[in-house]
């Protein structure tokens, strides 16, 4: 039976997923729009997969080694199996990955932008924000937070 203080890390864990709570990993610019940040974000995106396409590797892990067991009931009869190799596990990896990170990141960087994580704002502050259809990105303070919306974007506001 899993213990009370397992059950609460785990639910703090789906909350946090499900709730929004981990920061907005995002590319960062003052005074541009949200469309231009992500106008940018997709040509870097495409041009980052143009120059580093997708390029999978099928791999196997390593054979592990399986050694012999002796077993024995309360009777003293024992039994032995054999020892036994067992096959590494069969993964996909694109060789490609980080190098299209890499690109992508440097692409955004000519364009003037930088890599943010902004904490979520605490619960109740989307009601209280107006979402301005065109608004500008602001300068981050330490007060800054992001309300997700419901579409996939972010707005930024400053905790009180």
């Amino acid at each position: 039976m899993p213990s009370w203080g397992m059950f609460r890390i785990s639910a703090c864990f789906l909350l946090l997923i499900l709730g929004g709570c981990l920061p907005v990993s995002t590319y960062y610019r003052e005074g541009v729009t949200f469309d231009t940040l992500e106008r940018a974000t997709t040509q870097c995106e495409v041009e980052a997969l143009r120059q580093a396409p997708v390029d999978r590797e099928i791999r196997q892990g390593p054979d592990r080694y399986i050694p012999r067991r002796k077993s024995c009931d309360s009777d003293g009869n024992c039994t032995e199996r054999g020892g036994y190799w067992r096959p590494g596990r069969i993964y996909t990896v694109d060789v490609n990955e980080d190098l299209r990170d890499r690109i992508e990141r440097q692409c955004m960087a000519d364009k003037g932008y930088r890599p943010e994580r902004i904490p979520v704002c605490p619960a109740g502050s989307a009601d209280a924000v107006v979402d301005v259809p065109g608004a500008r990105l602001p300068v981050l303070t330490p007060q800054s937070c992001a309300i997700r919306r419901g579409d996939g974007r972010f707005q930024v506001a400053v905790k009180r």
